[in-house]
Formats: C-alpha cells, structure tokens, sequence
C-alpha cells in the first residue's frame, strides 16, 4: 500500500472544488448571521464521553475512539457537532435564559460511511435554536434549511415530516421494554412490515394495530386525518399530530410537503418534530433536522431545541461554480523594487503572482502584468 493512498471513503478537495465549498459554506453562514445565529467553532476532538451518551448507539458505532496520553482519558473525534453545541449553550452561555440562535460549519469523521457515495468526512453545517418549545421555532429552522438549499443552487424540494412523539408515546403506552422499543424502532424505519408483524405479537391493542398503522401513513396532509382514525388518543400523539398540522398549514404552497410518520431517521437525541429535505436526482435525504428538547440535560442545562444540519461535501456536484479571479503576474527580477506596490494592490483584493519560470499567462492564470516605467508602476495586459 503506498503512503500517498488515502483511506476508503476520504477524499481531497481540489482547488476549483474548494472554491465551491468554501463559497458555498460563506454564503449559508452568512444567511445564518442575518438571521440572528452566532457562529461556534468546536474542537475536533473532545472527552468521549461527552460526545456520546451510552443510549446513542448509533452515534458510538460512528464515532473514532483514541487514548490521551496526556489525561490517560478516552477521547473520540466528532462524528457529530450538535452534542457540542448543546454543551455550549448548556454550560459555557449558562448566563443566556432566553433563546439563543448558534450555527457551525466544520468537519466531522465517520467511522464507516453512513451511505455507499457518503465521505468518512462530511463537512457539517448547521443551526440550532434554544431556549424556545413553540412550532414557530421548528418552523424558523425548517424555512432556514430551505433557503440555505435553494440559494446554492438546489430545486424542486420536496419537505418529509415525521414526528418522534409518536412513537414514543405509543411505545409508552404499550410498555415495550427497553430493547424490544429498539428492535421495533429499526424496523419502523426499514418500514419492514412482515418483520414488525413478527416483533409485536404479543404487543395489546389498540397498540399493535396502532405500531403497524404507521407504514401506511405516509402521503399528503390527508394522512394526518387518517391517522387520527388510526391511532389511539394519547397525549403525545394527540400533540404530535397537532404539530404536524400547524406544518403543513404554515408551509403549504412554499415547499412540496409529504408526511412520513415512519420518518424517524435521526439520533438518540431527537424527541418530536423530525423533517428532512429531498430534491430530484438525489437518492439520499439532502439536510435533515428535527427537536431534541433537554439534549443539554447532561451538560447541567434542559433547553428546548431545534435544528438541522446538512453535508456540504454531499453537495458538491450542483455547488455554484465560482471561477478563480484573473491575477497579475510580477516577473521574479522585479519583486525586490516592487514589494510596496505589490502590498498595496493585494491590500485592494487584487491577486498578484510572482513568475519565477517564464510562464504563459494561461498557466499563472494572469491577464495583466506589473512592469516598470520609469519611476512608475504600470499594468499593462498579459496575453
């Protein structure tokens, strides 16, 4: 194996790729200031027990384990950044007590890839909302993710809704332990019907009848009226429904809206609301969100909260593309009597390359040239 070769599912960006990405990621942090969220930048590597809690199995599978050999601690590389953004509003912005808006754009690693054309390395940006338990805030995050998708490029969104208090409500209810609530929540989401049959056998109705409704409900906003039908009057269910109605009533006719109430593909920490964005020509969902109230509870702090986050690198092939501005070339023999002249034009944004080898103006991509008049500087063009 030569040294050069990178791990499976890693990838370099190269320059007019990076050019994109970085464009890109401006663009959305720059929405996501003028909507009132403050930018974070967590560490790479923290404490492994406080990215992973011992419940988020899928989160431990994905997150790389290393010993400190300066604590003698466990650390882990993030595998996700929404743990740590709950830590900083729980603990390091404990003084805010009303609702605080952060955002973060970085890079998370992967132990395995979450997808066959998924990176080992996404680069994850996102915002999050606490402080704040209405529908309205869930809808703030789920009209920013839109608008974050559409102003790189991306067209007709289709918005999925689900609800995660549903099926802990009914879980609840029916009193499925600990790992069976697991084993039926894995199938739910494979919506493996024959296989949820088998799991709640000896489930009581109205419970069982309820758990194998939800496949079926999965369509436009008429599927909240039949779920109504179809499931049992909890309270959690009764509220999960009404939420799911103020979406669609608040969205309707911005976005495509299709509700799912098997949509439940997110963490151990996601509790209510769930959404994610799809779009034509892609398989796999293109961001994706939801509420996760009391996720900074171990952190010392239990805030309501929402947010979505999305993978840049997943994005790169509709990513505006973003030409490299024409430079100024600067013959090697010359840099010595021209250094101020040279800072002052880098100071304006000009690009000013120094030619050490003679080259064509298409290999320095230059179209003008720094020269000498006299006592003067002149740019003359360079063909």
């Amino acid at each position: 194996m030569r040294n050069w070769l990178l791990p499976e599912y890693v990838a370099d960006i190269l320059p007019a790729t990076a050019r994109q990405v970085e464009s890109a990621k401006a663009s959305m942090l720059e929405l996501f200031r003028t909507s009132g969220y403050e930018l974070v930048l967590p560490p790479l590597i923290e404490y492994y027990d406080a990215l992973v809690t011992p419940e988020d199995g899928a989160l431990a599978i994905k997150t790389f384990k290393l010993d400190d050999h300066f604590s003698g601690r466990q650390l882990g590389l993030r595998a996700d950044i929404t743990p740590q953004v709950a830590r900083i509003d729980a603990h390091l912005l404990s003084q805010r007590t009303g609702v605080t808006r952060l955002c973060y754009a970085g890079s998370v690693v992967h132990s395995r890839p979450d997808g066959l054309m998924s990176s080992r390395e996404p680069l994850q940006v996102g915002a999050e909302l606490y402080g704040y338990a209405g529908i309205e805030a869930d809808l703030e995050i789920i009209r920013l993710m839109l608008t974050s998708l559409r102003q790189i490029g991306v067209e007709g969104l289709r918005l999925d809704v689900g609800h995660m208090g549903l099926f802990r409500g009914l879980a609840q209810a029916a009193g499925l332990g600990y790992e069976l609530s697991a084993e039926v929540f894995s199938t739910l989401q494979a919506k493996d019907r024959s296989t949820l049959r088998e799991l709640l056998m000896d489930v009581a109705e109205p419970y069982r009848s309820a758990f194998l409704a939800l496949p079926e409900l999965y369509g436009s906003r008429a599927v909240l009226d039949k779920a109504r039908t179809r499931l049992p009057s909890l309270p959690e269910v009764e509220l999960g429904l009404m939420q799911l109605a103020a979406v669609a009533s608040s969205l309707e006719g911005e976005v495509e809206l299709n509700f799912d109430l098997t949509e439940l593909r997110g963490t151990h920490y996601h509790n209510g609301l769930m959404f994610a964005a799809y779009a034509p020509g892609w398989a796999e969902e293109l961001a994706r969100g939801g509420r996760y109230d009391n996720v900074g509870r171990r952190f010392g702090r239990a805030r309501p909260a929402t947010g979505f986050s999305l993978d840049l690198r997943d994005l790169i092939r509709i990513l505006p593309q973003n030409e490299s501005a024409k430079g100024i070339k600067l013959a090697a023999n010359l840099l010595p009597q021209a250094t101020i002249k040279v800072a002052e034009l880098r100071a304006r944004g000009e690009k000013v390359i120094v030619d050490y080898l003679g080259e064509s103006a298409a290999a320095l991509n230059c179209d003008r040239e720094l020269v000498k008049a006299g006592e003067n500087w002149q740019l003359v063009p360079f063909m």
